[in-house]
């Protein structure tokens, strides 16, 4: 097998391995994204990213999106604004529409080389998470901890293309996504497991996250884990924030926009590219 070139771009440190698939041929399977994505004898990568022939006559491409762990999920914000970035560049247009399995994202050219996506509206009925059994999103029937004294409970949950459960927590640094993500996600209420938020409210504008993403592990930064959690806190209680929040991650700053014209979340941040390559042979084949 020949090599297969690829380019390696991240949106806040959250890190992806691309691959134009309009230009070359490679049958995937998980263990070969595994693989790819490994970092230590891999690309190295939280997601392997694939550029397609698009489906629907209205996007330009479409994204297929594979977490590190080799499973398929059809949402993520920050490898939609590399994609985008890569097709506004080889357009020369300053916008885009780029096709998923979630729907059809548009996606512009914003100030300061940033690049804004239109997420859609957030899904909040509990079918539509998926939850396993009907429950308020505002607070699901989970705890963490001591059944009469839990460290964590009652998480609001939410649909952004993918699904995420949210702790509003006092203070981010005092709870550990690596052990507790994996708890969340993999926990009976989520027949297709969750992506878990630990979110701290500074101010109604501005929001502390970090993640732990299904099948990927604590990442960088989520930009569907953004959007979330402001339709989480604007529609929670009291209205924790407003809708148009600042949310810094590990890897940097997104500004989120849940608009009440079209209730879309418009998420603008930035993509950055790291290198590009080839695949060798030797990662490809089978071991």
């Amino acid at each position: 097998m020949s090599g297969i070139s690829f380019i390696k771009m991240h949106g806040l440190g959250n890190d992806f391995v691309i691959i134009d698939l309009r230009a070359q041929k490679l049958a995937l399977d998980p263990a070969l994204i595994r693989r790819i994505t490994g970092r230590h004898r891999g690309v190295g990568g939280d997601m392997l990213i694939t550029m397609e022939p698009a489906r629907d006559p209205r996007a330009r491409i479409f994204m297929g999106i594979h977490n590190a762990d080799g499973g398929e999920v059809d949402a993520c914000g920050n490898a939609t604004r590399c994609i985008a970035r890569l097709i506004m560049e080889e357009t020369g247009k300053r916008q885009t529409v780029i096709e998923t399995n979630a729907g059809l994202l548009r996606c512009w050219a914003a100030e300061g080389g940033l690049i804004t996506v239109d997420m859609g509206a957030p899904k909040f009925e509990w079918q539509d998470i998926p939850l396993d059994e009907r429950m308020d999103t505002r607070g699901v029937d989970i705890k963490i901890g001591p059944i009469d004294n839990p460290v964590l409970a009652f998480p609001s949950v939410v649909n952004v293309g993918n699904p995420h459960c949210v702790f509003f927590v006092p203070d981010v640094d005092a709870h550990d996504p690596a052990r507790i993500g994996p708890l969340v996600e993999n926990h009976m209420l989520f027949p297709e497991r969750a992506n878990v938020s630990f979110a701290q409210i500074r101010t109604r504008n501005n929001i502390r996250l970090r993640v732990w993403e299904r099948g990927v592990g604590v990442t960088q930064a989520c930009g569907t884990a953004a959007c979330a959690v402001v339709a989480a806190a604007a529609r929670k209680g009291k209205n924790l924030t407003d809708r148009k929040v600042t949310v810094e991650l590990d890897g940097g700053v997104l500004e989120i926009d849940w608009r009440e014209a079209d209730d879309h979340i418009y998420m603008t941040g930035p993509a950055a590219l790291s290198f590009s390559g080839t695949l060798a042979p030797e990662l490809l084949a089978a071991p």
